[in-house]
């Protein structure tokens, strides 16, 4: 399942597809809206990929202090404040996936 898919899959469906991966879920939790199961499941995911999904989900929620710790633990730069978060959810799951 690519990056695409995956979103389109967070939009539509109530529950993840079968047999995707721990990061995949995550990312799938964390584009269907879904906040706490993803920061749950991102915990769990060794570094760097787990920090980059950890830092989104809070710029999301706009922790921004917080998420720039985690950007850096990720070894990526925090993006502007005004970089879609659609974009860089997009950016993550292609590289990650």
């Amino acid at each position: 399942m690519n990056a695409v898919e995956l979103s389109q899959s967070a939009v539509q469906d109530a529950q993840p597809p079968q047999g995707l991966s721990e990061t995949a879920r995550t990312l799938w939790f964390a584009r269907a809206g879904r906040w706490d199961e993803a920061h749950d499941l991102c915990q769990d995911l060794p570094d760097p990929d787990g920090a980059w999904i950890h830092a989104w989900l809070h710029r999301e929620e706009g922790d921004l202090g917080n998420a720039a710790y985690w950007y850096q633990r990720a070894r990526k730069p925090t993006p502007p404040r005004n970089k879609d978060l659609a974009d860089e959810w997009l950016e993550i799951a292609e590289t990650l996936l």
